[in-house]
């Protein structure tokens, strides 16, 4: 496993979602267009491994910080995610990394609408 486990504080259902998972990026100028490039790549992962929604959004009140956002259809699926990566993912998630100033940081959010009973 290269992803490290999710961190929740009460017990989710597996088959909760879907799932949203932000990735917190912060990266010096220098660096923009080639860690755009890597991400890109690094979508192609996600998207593989289940992620039916991605996206990057840039900080327009801060320099340098980026949000890569994708979809998962439950939490089961996201942890399978996190079973899923290949030595190929783990190169590019290096290439991303080695741009960053700091550590990424990620958020998992889970859908918060009552669940309909048929």
């Amino acid at each position: 496993m290269d992803w490290p486990e999710p961190v929740i504080e009460s017990e989710v259902q597996i088959d909760s979602g879907p799932v949203l998972v932000l990735v917190e990026y912060r990266v010096d100028a220098i660096n923009r267009k080639p860690f755009l490039e890597a991400l890109a790549a690094l979508a192609q992962e996600r998207k593989r491994d289940g992620s039916y929604d991605w996206g990057v959004f840039e900080d327009t009140a801060e320099n340098g910080r980026f949000l890569e956002t994708f979809l998962v259809e439950s939490w089961l699926e996201h942890l399978r995610q996190h079973e899923r990566v290949t030595k190929a993912d783990q190169v590019i998630a290096n290439k991303v990394h080695h741009l960053l100033r700091s550590p990424p940081v990620v958020t998992h959010l889970i859908n918060a609408e009552p669940q309909q009973v048929s």
